[in-house]
C-alpha cells in the first residue's frame, strides 16, 4: 500500500484497477446477457450480480475500516534499510 509520510492511506492503485477491471467485465457480461439470454437468465444473473456488488462493496468498507498491518505502513526507502538492500 501507498502511505504518505504522514502516514495518511491513500486509495490502492492495484484495488483502483481490479474494481475498474471488474467493472469492464461486468458491462460486457450484461450486454451479452441483452443481447444473447432469455429474461430469465437475465433475472438470475441480476441476483448473482446484487451479490457480486454486496461484496465488492463490504471488501471496500472493510479495506477502509481496518486498518493495514504495521509492515505496510513503513516506505519503500525504510524497508530497504531494514532490509540492508
Amino acid at each position: 500500500m501507498k502511505a504518505s509520510r504522514h502516514g495518511k492511506w491513500y486509495w490502492r492503485l492495484d484495488y483502483l484497477g481490479f474494481s475498474v477491471g471488474c467493472a469492464a467485465a461486468w458491462a460486457v457480461i450484461w450486454i451479452l446477457l441483452a443481447t444473447l439470454a432469455s429474461t430469465n437468465t437475465v433475472h438470475t444473473m441480476g441476483y448473482v450480480f446484487l451479490g457480486w456488488v454486496i461484496g465488492w462493496t463490504t471488501a471496500t468498507i472493510a479495506r477502509v475500516v481496518y486498518p493495514a498491518p504495521r509492515w505496510t505502513l513503513i516506505t519503500q526507502e525504510r524497508r530497504d534499510q531494514v532490509s540492508g538492500g
